[in-house]
């Protein structure tokens, strides 16, 4: 069928209402929010949002009310869609936005792309991998893999995506989203070790729309974290402070979970796995921990110092 692509879709959308059909690559794709309110009667209050490409650019797609439980967990990073019969909005100006893999590719923000189960409703078809044309032009994902001997000199708030090996993780633990709110963010804390360094990355992990990956961290599982965001420099001793926290667009993966995704051809991936060839389970099995209290940043060990 006649096709357009996200540039021209820019450039027209004010002046119409229909729209050729689109096909999209996947980059990035944020938790699932639940926006429902007792006084609102809404079956489905759910909504998420994707940033996808093609060949002229990056634009975000929002995924509505029931459309969301029906396709959220197909939708993953690096899905090709064939999109027909979806509207086009002026973008919400306060929403995050995922860091693209590719500095260059060109976000066109002031507009996305809607989804909805009517009104009119909005035909989704996934195109399998293998049925991909390079003439089509698709952006491929990239991402911003970190190791963890260049985590130290890396600015506050910086986006990464991280590897490595768990060797501590942490009781699920909650926080207010609020004072006095009756909403929790449910996290955890883990450690991972790459072998760049002596020290492990310290992961502040927030529970993500992955519930079955979450409750499945263990120790010597290969851990993958994405859209992660550097916090640095808490206390007067920095270099004990940076870690690394869960952001809106992060997604994460456990041993078992890495077949196909499209971060196994990066090339510090594939160093990463070079190096726990390396290793000795034995050894590192000993090094493990899981489990228990972690106050972080860490308290000093007298009260003098306080």
């Amino acid at each position: 069928s006649k096709l357009t692509n996200l540039g021209h879709l820019e450039m027209t959308w004010r002046s119409r209402m229909h729209f050729h059909p689109l096909l999209v690559r996947i980059l990035h794709k944020s938790r699932l929010r639940y926006y429902g309110k007792p006084e609102k009667k809404m079956d489905m209050p759910y909504q998420a949002y994707f940033e996808v490409a093609d060949g002229s650019g990056m634009m975000s797609m929002v995924l509505w009310n029931s459309l969301c439980p029906e396709w959220y967990h197909s939708m993953k990073v690096g899905t090709v869609l064939l999109l027909a019969k979806y509207t086009i909005k002026a973008s919400y100006p306060f929403k995050t936005h995922a860091t693209p893999g590719d500095s260059q590719m060109k976000r066109f923000a002031t507009i996305e792309i809607s989804l909805n189960v009517r009104d009119p409703p909005t035909e989704i078809s996934i195109i399998p991998e293998e049925m991909v044309k390079p003439e089509w032009g698709l952006p491929e994902v990239k991402y911003r893999f970190i190791t963890r001997s260049e985590l130290d000199d890396l600015p506050h708030n910086y986006s990464c995506d991280v590897i490595g090996l768990v060797t501590f993780v942490g009781r699920a633990e909650r926080a207010r989203k609020r004072e006095h709110s009756e909403d929790f963010w449910l996290y955890r804390w883990a450690h991972a070790i790459d072998g760049t360094s002596d020290q492990p990355f310290i992961l502040e992990l927030f529970a993500t729309s992955q519930p079955d990956v979450f409750e499945h961290i263990h120790p010597m599982t290969y851990l993958v974290c994405t859209q992660m965001r550097v916090i640095q420099g808490l206390t007067e001793n920095p270099s004990r402070t940076v870690y690394l926290t869960t952001s809106n667009e992060s997604q994460i993966f456990i041993t078992g979970w890495h077949k196909g995704q499209p971060y196994t051809k990066d090339a510090k991936v594939k160093n990463f796995i070079q190096w726990t060839k390396s290793q000795s389970e034995a050894d590192q099995i000993r090094k493990t921990v899981i489990g228990g209290y972690y106050p972080f940043p860490r308290p000093p060990d007298s009260f003098v110092k306080y």
